[in-house]
């Protein structure tokens, strides 16, 4: 058994060390929220927070969490910058189809929350490896400017 801190809950998990945390989130702790993307932390869809840092849940073993607190998209609203984020994309309507939605906001709250006043290319090499098929890119950065200024 190894015990994480999720969303500010501690948490019992019986999967083995090796485990991908997103793997744990979704099937053992049924907190869905996290998507699976591409499986090699190339897409940014399965993005969390490990102790406020952006990282990518598919390639972090659950094993290496240790004593950090781990923050998904159901959690991230309880933190002043996440909430002005998930209501950002609400103003805007940033979303189209939504699937890569929660690793946008989790990877621009991040940005926020370590530089709450990003220029456009704070913007770009914060939100970089974060894709979108729909495309909505235009959206998601007047979706930051727009809970920077909130």
């Amino acid at each position: 058994m190894t015990a994480i801190t999720v969303n500010g809950k501690i948490y019992e998990v019986a999967s083995e060390a090796r485990t991908p945390l997103l793997w744990v989130l979704r099937d053992e702790l049924g907190l869905t929220g996290t998507k699976f993307g591409c499986g090699i932390a190339q897409c940014g869809v399965c993005t969390v927070h490990i102790d406020g840092v952006a990282v990518r849940s598919c390639q972090m073993p659950v094993g290496t969490v240790g004593q950090r607190a781990v923050t998904t998209i159901e959690g991230v609203g309880s933190t002043t910058v996440g909430a002005r984020v998930q209501k950002a994309w609400l103003d805007l309507e940033v979303v189209q189809c939504g699937y890569c939605q929660p690793g946008q906001i989790m990877a621009a709250a991040a940005l926020l929350a370590a530089n709450p006043d990003p220029d456009d290319n704070a913007i770009d090499a914060a939100m970089s490896g974060n894709l979108c098929r729909c495309g909505t890119y235009v959206r998601i950065r007047e979706g930051i400017k727009h809970a920077a200024r909130s």
